[in-house]
């Protein structure tokens, strides 16, 4: 089954401009009326434990994103570059079922319950212990050997706005799940707008006090991944970073970025930190001391070759940032082999291992709240 929508909204864009020959004060405005032509795809592409996957395909006439709802994954996005032609910017499979069995590396999934790393797996709530799934060492990892990223959701449901056309889906965590305790209802919404942004925004509610720490997890290369991304130009607007032991759990220190290879404040060249810490980052930056709902730039990358340019915003108090660090010979999309540093995550998120840090910003979740992540992923060419 495919369905195709097309859908055309008129922009008016108004530029004001200060006329100073003879009336150096006058003001006068011209109006300027262009078309944004989105288009819209869905098409079943298979079934998954009993339950209908769909891809869905959407364009604004300047780029296009392929998103699935298994995993809520985002699976492709077509930016083009300084000389327009089109390429693939994230590290990809060739077909939605491909991800049923073979996304071990988390490709543009949504991840949770909780998105990176839980010490011992382990935490406590209101004093009672819970125990959750060992799936890395004697760890927990991005929600535990079957988290988000590998569910079919559900509901899934196409929608437009003023600006933007997107796809709505929904997955209901039950209590127990992984371990984690109450039942966590869901709804992800990821939508492509006319200003050429990927907006990804997640919310839950749950019946029981829990833990909540979603993001998504997609691995970009704006060169077109043909090689390493080290010649990128990376700019994180955080202050400090979150320090951690041999098996990358966080030690509960906050370590200033000042004077340090950690320090994206201004625009680095990736490679050139890398080699400063003798290998690739897998670190939490810190964007915000505390949780707050306000969305703010976390991040800008720029592949000088190319011209493309990445912004991110969040709303999360923490974005993980990784180099594909553990990636080797990985057969991905198109013929490709995906190596070592062929890639960046930027994953804004609630800092690692938070439950056991009393001194991080919390991520419990009650009963009589509501849990809201909001994502922004902006391209452009420079």
């Amino acid at each position: 089954m495919k369905l195709i929508l097309k859908s055309k909204w008129t922009l008016a864009v108004f530029t004001l401009f200060l006329a100073c020959q003879n009336k150096p004060t006058e003001q006068q405005a011209m109006e300027e009326t262009k078309q944004i032509n989105f288009e819209f795809k869905a098409e079943k592409v298979g079934n998954w434990e009993g339950k209908d996957v769909f891809r869905y395909s959407l364009d604004n006439g300047f780029m296009q994103v392929e998103m699935t709802n298994f995993g809520g994954i985002i699976s492709r996005i077509m930016v083009p570059d300084k000389d327009g032609n089109l390429e693939n910017v994230v590290l990809a499979l060739d077909s939605i079922p491909q991800y049923f069995t073979g996304n071990g590396p988390y490709l543009g999934a949504a991840v949770g319950r909780y998105a990176n790393r839980i010490s011992n797996a382990s935490f406590e709530l209101d004093g009672v212990k819970y125990d959750i799934t060992k799936n890395i060492g004697e760890n927990h990892l991005h929600g535990g050997k079957k988290g988000f990223g590998v569910k079919v959701w559900d509901q899934a449901e196409a929608y437009d706005s003023d600006n933007a056309i997107g796809v709505k889906m929904h997955y209901l965590s039950v209590d127990g799940e992984e371990g984690y305790p109450g039942n966590l209802d869901t709804w992800l919404y990821m939508e492509l707008t006319s200003d050429n942004e990927i907006k990804v925004r997640f919310e839950s509610t749950t019946d029981k006090k829990t833990i909540v720490n979603l993001t998504n997890h997609s691995y970009f290369n704006l060169g077109g991944i043909n090689r390493d991304v080290k010649d990128h130009e990376v700019q994180i607007f955080a202050d400090a970073y979150t320090a951690m032991n041999e098996q990358l759990i966080t030690t509960g220190e906050v370590v200033d970025v000042e004077g340090t290879p950690f320090d994206f404040r201004t625009p680095k060249i990736l490679g050139e930190q890398m080699d400063a810490i003798g290998g690739g980052f897998d670190h939490n930056f810190v964007t915000k001391r505390e949780n707050t709902p306000d969305l703010k730039k976390i991040a800008k990358v720029k592949h000088p070759e190319s011209g493309r340019v990445m912004e991110v915003y969040s709303t999360a108090p923490g974005v993980q940032f990784y180099n594909a660090n553990g990636m080797r010979d990985f057969k991905g999309a198109d013929g490709k082999v995906y190596q070592p540093f062929w890639a960046f995550c930027l994953e804004p998120q609630a800092w690692p291992d938070s439950p056991n840090k009393e001194n991080f910003p919390s991520a419990a979740l009650a009963p009589d709240e509501k849990y809201v992540h909001e994502i922004v992923f902006e391209f452009s060419v420079e």
